[in-house]
């Protein structure tokens, strides 16, 4: 009976290409495979960092929440778009159409309300720049069956991101449970909200081993000035991609 022997295990390094360009020696598209064996080999090559997958799955999730917040704030900014193309001009009279006073007038806009001195009265404060009247102006357009149809598709669109983005915040909170006293402590930084600090444990993650130093951190993160210079020109140091993490 033949012994069949097994293949040993193959250890898969990922390399960062940047640091193989610049390594001396040429490369062509036919000696690729070979010649960063070579590099490998002779121990030129220095392995890109790999976070736990138990981080990796965080990111995933922090990072899909960005996109879908982001999604939401260009979906409002369309509801005013298309509010202007009624001929009502709620953005020139209020610095913030995200604010409390231009959305409870979005949305009786969006549902076909015709907007009175009462509204108003109701809604204003005095901390608001512009006067009633100005808003009562604002306020006064042309809202028809196809531009009630559109903002109607565009507030369920807005609603049902916001419903994932919650769904996404519990699975997050889940996740981090474990965390509370670090995450305690980091809210108590100034400036830092909630979403920012689980977005840094996110990103970089609790075990500082594979940053031996701060200035390790700041250069990974592209928050250091570097000194990328072709041809006389200098190009600004960019933050690594998602890739590239």
């Amino acid at each position: 009976m033949e012994h069949i022997l097994e293949p040993a295990p193959i250890k898969v390094w990922i390399v960062n290409a940047r640091h193989i360009k610049y390594v001396p020696g040429y490369k062509t598209d036919k000696r690729d495979s070979a010649w960063i064996c070579k590099l490998l080999l002779a121990g030129l090559l220095k392995p890109s960092y790999i976070p736990p997958r138990e981080q990796r799955e965080l990111r995933d999730l922090t990072r899909y929440r960005t996109k879908l917040i982001q999604q939401v704030a260009s979906e409002k900014n369309r509801i005013v778009r298309v509010l202007e193309d009624c001929n009502i001009k709620l953005s020139s009279v209020v610095s913030s159409t995200h604010g409390v006073v231009a959305t409870k007038l979005i949305d009786k806009l969006c549902e076909g309300q015709a907007i009175t001195m009462a509204d108003i009265d109701a809604v204003y404060h005095k901390r608001l720049e512009a006067s009633k009247e100005d808003l009562y102006e604002a306020c006064q357009g042309l809202v028809d069956g196809h531009h009630a149809y559109l903002l109607g598709m565009i507030r369920r669109n807005i609603a049902s991101t916001e419903e994932s983005i919650e769904n996404l915040d519990t699975r997050i909170r889940e996740m981090l449970s474990v965390y509370d006293n670090v995450l305690e402590n980091l809210r108590a930084i100034p400036g830092l909200s909630k979403k920012t600090v689980e977005d840094l444990v996110a990103e970089i993650g609790l075990d500082m081993g594979a940053f031996p130093t701060e200035k390790h951190l700041a250069s990974w993160a592209g928050m250091c000035p570097g000194n990328n210079e072709s041809a006389g020109k200098k190009k600004a140091a960019e933050p690594p991609t998602a890739t590239s993490r």
